[in-house]
């Protein structure tokens, strides 16, 4: 299968998902998009150990902030979570998972 983006939908997540890694091929990129997804954590962690809610808001500032840097300064292309915002998201948090992990050396 081609890693570019079909000018149809893909059919299903495991189609998407070489496309996305395909989009992340800048190694500062996928680092951007690791440190963000940490933060998102540690947000997640403080809004639950503080009991303030508030902090769920810089959630996906801090989240999209990171990647978006990340793709728009060092990878040079435009962000998967334009066109496949739901895939996107699922494809960040596995990256991150096979990252932290060790089964994807970035």
């Amino acid at each position: 299968m081609s890693t570019h983006a079909p000018e149809e939908r893909f059919a299903s997540f495991e189609a998407f998902y070489p496309y996305y890694i395909h989009e992340h091929s800048n190694r500062t990129c996928r680092r951007i998009h690791v440190v963000g997804s940490a933060l998102v954590l540690v947000v997640l962690v403080t809004a639950i150990v503080t009991r303030n809610a508030w902090w769920l808001l810089a959630m996906p500032v801090i989240g999209y902030g990171f990647a978006w840097v990340g793709h728009f300064f060092f990878e040079k292309n435009r962000p998967a979570t334009f066109k496949y915002p739901l895939w996107s998201l699922m494809g960040d948090w596995r990256m991150f998972f096979e990252t932290v992990t060790g089964k994807r050396r970035f």
